[in-house]
C-alpha cells in the first residue's frame, strides 16, 4: 500500500516499537502488519525501515541528510533522532512532528543529532 493520504497518530505499543509505529502511520497498516514485514517486534534498524518502505511501495530519497531546524525538512520525512535515552524513529509530516513516544508536536523532540530521509509524494 503506498503512502497514506492522511496521517493518523499511532503511539508506540512498547518502548521498542517507534520504528514500527512510524511505518504504520506512513502506510495505513497496523503495527502488527509492520512487525510481520520488518520481522521484529523490537528495535528497528535503517535496513529494516527502508526495506519496509520498499515493501509498502512508499517512495523516498535514499540519501540521509542532517537537519538543525524544522525549516530544513522536506514536507514529509522519516526522522532518526539521537535523544537523551537512545536513537529514536519519528515522523515529520507537513509541519507537524508525529512522535510515537511523545505525541504530536510543532518542533523536534529533545535531541542532539537529527537525520532524515525524504519521503516523496506521488
Amino acid at each position: 500500500m503506498p503512502l497514506t493520504k492522511s496521517i493518523k497518530f499511532i503511539h508506540e505499543p512498547t518502548d521498542l516499537q517507534c520504528g514500527q509505529a512510524v511505518l504504520a502511520m506512513l502506510s495505513d497498516k497496523s503495527v502488527d502488519e509492520i512487525i510481520d514485514i520488518v520481522k521484529t517486534d523490537r528495535e528497528t534498524n535503517l535496513k529494516q525501515m527502508l526495506f519496509c518502505l520498499d515493501a509498502c511501495e512508499i517512495s523516498y530519497i535514499k540519501e540521509r541528510k542532517q537537519a538543525q531546524s524544522k525549516e530544513q525538512l522536506p514536507p514529509i520525512a522519516l526522522l532518526s533522532l539521537e535523544t537523551p535515552r537512545c536513537w529514536h524513529w519519528s515522523l515529520y509530516y507537513k509541519g507537524k512532528f508525529y512522535d510515537p513516544e511523545h505525541n504530536l508536536s510543532d518542533d523536534f523532540p529533545q535531541c542532539k543529532r537529527k537525520y532524515f530521509w525524504e519521503i516523496k509524494e506521488k
